[in-house]
């Protein structure tokens, strides 16, 4: 019997670990940093009050604010990349939670730049700008800032909101902490008996398997499991939606998802409109379900048989050769850029490579200007996987060149650009495999690997999102959002997309709604389809 457990994260070879180091030297410095940051974030106070005194004013408040801004960003990264590689890390929680709460005081000290500035006017901020190359810089930020001014508070309603940040920030370290640390998942038995462990970080891995038992145990480990824990997850996503029902209407918007939209300037109709494609292709899902049951030789198609491979064989994916073929295939995009890719992941360690006990599961791609833009994954030596590895480069790239050219008033991007380059990046490297590996076996591997990503972007998100909306509403008109709801709206969404050619297992497929950490950031999910798509 050979079984598969997951190391604890003392046991991980540091070459695989982010470059923590590169942060902050020593856990002592990241202290010192903080309690320096703690005391100095009070000095954005000195400008209330003042601001339409002058051009010149102005100019310092801006600075000072995004120079502490820096500051405060890159102690609040440490300690949730600390937190995310092990959240059974009780030093790392309470760093997170010292973080979090400068976070949220920086966040109220600073509250009355906005309505200070929309005060002045935009006619004299127009001036000053002519007057004032200091504050040229700043004019898309203005242009912006005007924008939203109508729902832009006063400075107390502002600073309340501020305050409140670190509160609403909870609900997510809740889950997070449930479904990475104390949530008991059984071990996943493959046909032959042989036990591996099953967290966020293996489930899709395991999932893949060409052993149908093991692919079924691993499923049925990680959807009971949080069915069993399904009431205190459900009432900590509610308190997010709560949260997002709350924030907007604080602000005076007529949804969540207005003000969700309205913060990137995406107008209602790029919500709707792909809801409405989606709907309206389901037939083609429909097709591939049945196509899919026939390639496997199924009698019934089962949710855990959705991302198994057709290919006959698939490649073994090393680390170093994921990255080999990634840097190969973003070349077009000039040596350059497929340079400092290779040597981030190879030679600076931007990349938390491995799973271990206690590692939040879903890959991400987080920095801030300033450091590198590292990326936590859970490599399993898979295409798949390596398609997930190009995907957080894609973002990590993004913001590399972001950081090197933009001001700090610019030094971040909408998560609705966001997801472009993670699937460009995805696209080219599938046809550089494509057109440098003939063999049959090969080219099916890569397309498996390309339906496997459409369907979480094309099909997953787009039913989440159906399912977000819906929870929403239902909030905003003062309905029930209990498990039990939860999960029938996910059910019934499910069995819309599947058409009758995917076995119904309606609690199994109900829960997914708490699988994903992704629901907690208010409207994110459609944003993977409309990345791929641009």
């Amino acid at each position: 019997m050979t079984d598969r457990i997951l190391a604890p994260r003392s046991a991980v070879n540091k070459a695989d670990t982010w470059n923590a180091e590169s942060v902050f030297a020593t856990l002592d410095d990241w202290q010192t940093a903080t309690a320096t940051i703690e005391r100095d974030i009070g000095r954005m106070q000195q400008f209330q009050g003042h601001l339409h005194e002058g051009a010149a004013v102005l100019v310092d408040a801006l600075a000072t604010y995004y120079q502490l801004s820096e500051r405060v960003n890159k102690i609040f990264f440490y300690a949730m990349f600390s937190k995310s590689v092990d959240n059974a890390d009780t030093t790392a929680s309470a760093m997170l939670g010292r973080a979090s709460a400068i976070f949220s005081q920086f966040s109220a000290d600073a509250s009355f730049l906005a309505p200070e500035i929309i005060a002045i006017g935009a006619p004299t901020i127009e001036q000053w700008l002519q007057e004032t190359n200091a504050l040229l810089v700043y004019a898309h930020y203005f242009d912006n800032l005007f924008r939203q001014q109508d729902h832009v508070r006063s400075a107390e309603v502002e600073e309340i909101l501020g305050l409140s940040m670190d509160t609403m920030m909870t609900f997510e370290q809740v889950a997070s902490s449930l479904r990475e640390v104390e949530m008991p998942y059984p071990p996943a038995v493959d046909s032959h008996g042989n036990h591996f462990d099953v967290s966020g970080g293996t489930v899709m891995t395991l999932t893949e398997s060409t052993d149908r038992e093991l692919r079924r145990s691993a499923w049925l480990s990680y959807a009971d499991t949080h069915l069993a824990f399904r009431q205190t997850l459900a009432n900590s996503l509610s308190g997010a939606i709560k949260r997002d029902v709350f924030t907007a209407r604080a602000r005076r918007f007529t949804s969540a998802l207005e003000a969700s939209l309205f913060a990137n300037n995406i107008p209602m109709t790029v919500f709707t409109n792909l809801i409405a494609t989606f709907r309206n292709h389901l037939p083609t899902w429909h097709k591939y379900w049945a196509v899919r049951r026939r390639v496997l030789g199924l009698e019934v198609l089962q949710p855990y048989d959705i991302r198994v491979p057709l290919a006959r064989q698939s490649p073994v994916v090393p680390f170093d050769q994921a990255v080999e073929w990634i840097s190969n295939g973003v070349r077009p995009l000039g040596d350059d850029y497929a340079e400092i890719l290779r040597r981030g992941c190879l030679e600076e360690r931007w990349i938390d490579r491995y799973p271990n006990q206690g590692k939040t599961s879903n890959a991400f791609s987080y920095g801030t200007q300033g450091t590198h833009p590292f990326i936590l994954t859970n490599y399993e030596n898979t295409l798949n996987e390596m398609s997930i590895l190009a995907h957080e480069l894609g973002h990590s790239m993004h913001s590399y060149y972001t950081w090197q050219t933009q001001p700090p008033v610019y030094a971040d991007y909408s998560l609705f650009v966001a997801e472009v380059a993670s699937n460009f990046h995805q696209a080219l490297v599938r046809d550089y495999l494509f057109k440098t590996h003939p063999d049959p076996d090969f080219q099916i591997a890569v397309l498996d690997e390309a339906m496997v990503n459409f369907h979480r972007y094309f099909f997953i998100m787009p039913t989440l999102a159906q399912w977000e909306l819906a929870m929403h509403e239902r909030a905003e008109r003062g309905q029930s959002i209990a498990d039990e709801v939860m999960t029938a709206t996910m059910a019934d969404l499910f069995a819309e997309g599947y058409g009758g050619e995917v076995a119904e297992d309606r609690d199994r497929t109900g829960i997914t709604w708490a699988e994903f950490g992704h629901m907690y950031a208010n409207f994110y999910v459609f944003q993977y389809a409309t990345g791929i798509s641009a």
